[in-house]
């Protein structure tokens, strides 16, 4: 009875064929490789092309001729990406879509960011999302962007990814004299107007006033060749400096600065690499501004992917909205893990965990599901029945007790469109933190999952 009638989640590991544990390392090693090529919304777009045109995928220009089994990408500005493997059913039938965002939370320059205060030289910055501050003072960190200078050339900036970079921090006072400190909450123990970038301390020779921003200024110019006042237009982040590192003795979880949301896009774009011509056209939405609204000209808010979704119909002369109409999309975003050292915040019974699969969120939202999109029984049954016939491991998550918090994805705005969506995603650990932990097995069955949703008829 207990097994015909009660549903008993399993431990993955539990479950996994022992001959697909060598599948799922080799995964998350590529996995690891991207995310120390992918910092940064642009990045990742840079990388993905890279990678996806060593697989036969070409540009997408409106007009183009397309066939069964072809593959194309959009490029939106370079920070916003789609790619696309044309099936063989009309469009008119819909698509299997996938959406993730490749932004994650930072310190980002303000535009005039250079200062000097007491012979030490600072950037100046406006944090990036939903962010602990007192997480990211006093651990190094890297300088990632662009600057682009009047000649009309585009500079892109890395420092503190390589050995032999310097890198960057914010700094905290000393246990010593931070006892009034320490007396405020954690929300304003550190203030964002202090989350000041330490750059240098040495005064260049033989000139007066600012002497360590001039030498600051000077090396930054020496090395990428732009001026003071390019930096006011340019585009430059601080995120956390290091490689993405395999976690506890047993090497079964993984370590790295922006997991949230680049281990669902990674999920998302490597199965297109190399898949058979699907019966429905499969679409990678890889969107930016997540973090923020989704908003922008390269969130997942803007007219970008209607325009997108609108020159693919044109090549076979179907309406958008009949393709939108009948099309469902996985909305792939992290879920909170289960965490036992905070149990108070979390609902055990339906919280995701660590190396129990990819888990579907059916709402999000906060207080009374606000802002959610909220998918259907039949959807979230079409769901699980696919994963369940491809032995994809599966479970359910939603973001913490009723009235604790919450959060939200791009899922409402798909849901918008007249998509039948599902979030889905990879469990994490320390969401948000500048350093996220997930588990290689989740990371592996969101993959599959996504590969198994992108065949499905």
């Amino acid at each position: 009875m207990k097994e015909n009638l009660m549903f008993s989640p399993k431990n993955g590991f539990d479950r996994l064929p022992k001959e697909e544990l060598a599948e799922m390392h080799a995964y998350c090693r590529r996995y690891m490789d991207f995310m120390d090529a992918a910092k940064t919304e642009r990045e990742a777009v840079t990388e993905t092309i890279r990678i996806a045109e060593q697989y036969g995928f070409k540009e997408f220009k409106a007009g183009m001729a397309l066939q069964p089994g072809d593959r194309v990408y959009a490029n939106n500005r370079g920070k916003m990406i789609i790619f696309a493997v044309i099936g063989t059913e009309s469009l008119e039938k819909g698509c299997n879509i996938t959406a993730a965002h490749s932004d994650s939370p930072r310190l980002d320059l303000k535009p005039s960011p250079l200062m000097e205060d007491s012979e030490l030289a600072y950037f100046k910055t406006h944090y990036y999302g939903g962010v602990k501050k007192y997480q990211w003072t006093m651990i190094p960190l890297a300088i990632h962007g662009v600057v682009c200078t009047q000649d009309g050339a585009v500079h892109t900036v890395t420092v503190g990814e390589d050995d032999s970079d310097p890198v960057f921090c914010v700094t905290d006072l000393l246990p010593h004299l931070a006892a009034d400190q320490m007396r405020k909450t954690m929300a304003e123990g550190v203030t964002g107007e202090n989350m000041k970038i330490l750059l240098g301390s040495q005064p260049m020779e033989g000139e007066e006033g600012d002497r360590v921003k001039k030498n600051v200024m000077s090396l930054l110019n020496e090395k990428y060749g732009f001026n003071e006042e390019d930096l006011l237009s340019a585009e430059l982040t601080m995120v956390p400096a290091g490689k993405c590192r395999e976690v506890g003795l047993d090497r079964s979880m993984m370590l790295a600065y922006g997991h949230d949301d680049r281990v669902c896009v990674y999920a998302e774009f490597e199965p297109m690499l190399t898949m058979e011509t699907p019966t429905r056209t499969a679409v990678c939405v890889l969107a930016d501004k997540e973090e923020i609204g989704s908003v922008g000209v390269s969130g997942m808010e803007s007219e970008y992917f209607e325009l997108f979704m609108e020159d693919l119909c044109d090549t076979q002369g179907v309406k958008l909205r009949h393709c939108l109409g009948a099309s469902t999309c996985l909305s792939a975003d992290v879920s909170n893990a289960y965490d036992p050292l905070y149990p108070e915040v979390s609902d055990k019974q339906n919280n995701s965990r660590l190396n129990y699969g990819i888990a579907l969120v059916k709402y999000t939202g906060s207080r009374g599901k606000g802002g959610a999109s909220d998918a259907s029984s039949e959807l979230f049954n079409r769901i699980r029945t696919i994963f369940n016939q491809e032995n994809v491991f599966w479970q359910t998550g939603e973001l913490g007790k009723v009235d604790q918090g919450g959060g939200g994805t791009v899922a409402a705005y798909l849901a918008n469109r007249n998509i039948d969506t599902l979030d889905a995603g990879v469990p994490v650990l320390g969401m948000h933190a500048p350093l996220e932990i997930v588990s290689k097995l989740d990371a592996y069955m969101t993959m599959k999952a996504m590969r198994a949703f992108y065949l499905a008829k």
